[in-house]
């Protein structure tokens, strides 16, 4: 089916990946081989890669650790309908966090679920990214296509210094510009007002949640270091207070 011609697929899948907190898990069960399916937590990594907390005492653990081949679906979650809203398929692999990558893993998915504070550091939990082969999204009527991981992945070679910077920006937002969080949820993306704080920066946008909604602002160009991005945060807040 041809995509209408308003439709951004790369856009569309980039939102939904970073708004997504929970998604079905497809894995191969050991020895036979069959499909098993379980409701995990996920959380994004800088690029956008999905991050898993998981436990080797799950099945679902036990087939990774068997057969790295995974698929993983995600949705908007919204009311009515769950079909009418938008849903993205990924295909790939799972593969255990080294070392190197735990630090960043590990304050990613905790900005996004606080309260797997009280067992991430148990010794049978892991993380675990999926590194996607591709990805189905559907977006509605005429809103259908195949993505390649380019496609939907952010580029953060040249942004190593934002990524440093990074939990120092979310602190400083969250502790000392609430308003300006909540002005960027109720102006700038039409949501309600709540409790909004950021969960996450990367060189294209920001993420935040209150309690169980999540929302993703979009940068209007690439931000790759702090000064960059204290910047077009205060033109961001700048333009929402101007929207009465």
């Amino acid at each position: 089916m041809k995509p209408t011609a308003n439709f951004n697929p790369s856009r569309e899948a980039k939102i939904l990946l970073r708004r997504s907190r929970q998604g079905a898990l497809a894995t191969l069960m050991g020895g036979s081989g069959d499909p098993y399916c379980s409701l995990v937590n996920v959380a994004s990594a800088p690029d956008g890669t999905l991050i898993l907390l998981i436990s080797r005492l799950a099945i679902h653990t036990r087939n990774i650790l068997a057969d790295h081949r995974v698929s993983l679906m995600l949705d908007e979650r919204g009311p009515g309908d769950p079909l009418e809203g938008a849903r993205i398929m990924l295909a790939g692999r799972a593969e255990e966090a080294g070392d190197e990558q735990r630090a960043t893993l590990r304050r990613r998915y905790l900005n996004a679920h606080p309260s797997a504070e009280n067992f991430v550091d148990f010794k049978d939990f892991s993380f675990f990214c999926i590194r996607p082969s591709g990805a189905h999204l559907v977006a509605g009527f005429g809103r259908i296509v195949d993505l390649k991981p380019e496609q939907f992945l952010t580029d953060i070679s040249d942004a190593a210094d934002l990524i440093e910077a990074e939990q120092g920006a979310i602190a400083h937002m969250n502790e000392d510009h609430r308003e300006a969080m909540n002005l960027y949820a109720t102006r700038l993306l039409g949501a309600e007002h709540g409790n909004w704080r950021c969960t996450g920066c990367d060189p294209e946008g920001i993420d935040m949640q209150a309690e169980a909604r999540t929302l993703r602002l979009e940068f209007p160009a690439r931000v790759t270091g702090p000064g960059e991005l204290r910047k077009m945060l205060v033109k961001l807040a700048e333009q929402a207070r101007a929207k009465a």
